[in-house]
């Protein structure tokens, strides 16, 4: 069941437009073959989400589109450009964003800090020393991203002092910084609370439909609520894509993944 939205995405102009394009992407460390082969696209405004047990290769396919980990052979493209050897920063540039398994946020800062420094990062004047005035252009859009992620009442508290899913919600925000339009969330929902995940798909759902994103998730139900598209990884290789009714459905997914079709309950 597709999220509120698929339908104004598809209406885009670049909706016809590859976001990602995957070709016979490996990586291998040493011997080691963690990745093999991967063929995948992802159309640009797409919600994806990539399954698989631990080990099944989805770390390392971020890894690679990225550039931290760049393929040992094949082909990565961003909006029909070649990026396979280019450095993170350069795909930063060209839209593509990315968060983390371990959280990556100022601690000491606040939560509106945090929002701005991000977004001052990737604005012209990042190099720049004086403190922000009142109408300064990153600050009018970290208070935007402040509200996007639910995060109004905790504007002003030091990020020690959040949740575990607040600090995810915040990641969020860091990473709508400066117009992305693609989103890699590394297992967002790790470690949250039932009511947390809840907030957590309504803040994925509610993304601006031009911005697609790529979700590793361990929590099945939130990976099937918020995805259009479903890449299921097994040993370094693709197993199964499919829509989440087809895959949810799916006889070798279920004996696989969900215990022989018990899940532990369906997606609400």
């Amino acid at each position: 069941m597709n999220e509120p939205g698929t339908a104004a995405r598809a209406a885009l102009p670049q909706a016809g437009q590859f976001a990602l394009e995957l070709n016979a992407v490996s990586r291998h460390f040493g011997a080691l073959v963690a990745m093999a082969d991967i063929d995948m696209t992802v159309r640009a405004g797409e919600r994806r989400a990539v399954l698989g047990s631990n080990g099944a290769g989805k770390t390392t396919l971020f890894n690679a589109i990225t550039g931290d980990y760049p393929p040992t052979s094949g082909r990565v493209r961003l909006f029909g450009e070649d990026v396979t050897y280019l450095p993170v920063h350069e795909r930063i540039r060209r839209g593509l964003r990315r968060t983390y398994q371990i959280s990556l946020l100022f601690s000491g800062l606040t939560v509106i800090e945090n929002i701005f420094l991000a977004c001052r990062g990737v604005g012209r004047g990042r190099h720049s020393l004086f403190r922000p005035r009142r109408d300064d252009g990153a600050m009018e859009m970290a208070e935007t991203l402040l509200h996007a992620v639910h995060l109004d009442d905790r504007r002003d508290t030091p990020v020690a002092e959040l949740s575990h899913g607040q600090q995810r919600q915040l990641e969020v925000a860091l990473a709508l910084s400066g117009a992305p339009r693609l989103i890699l969330f590394d297992e967002p929902a790790a470690g949250l609370s039932p009511s947390e995940r809840g907030d957590l798909v309504e803040i994925l759902q509610s993304l601006p439909p031009h911005v697609g994103f790529i979700l590793i998730e361990h929590d099945m139900d939130v990976a099937l609520r918020v995805a259009e598209r479903v890449t299921m990884m097994h040993n370094g290789r693709i197993f199964k894509q499919g829509t989440p009714d087809e895959i949810e459905s799916d006889p070798e997914v279920q004996e696989l993944y969900l215990g022989h079709g018990d899940n532990g309950g369906g997606r609400a």
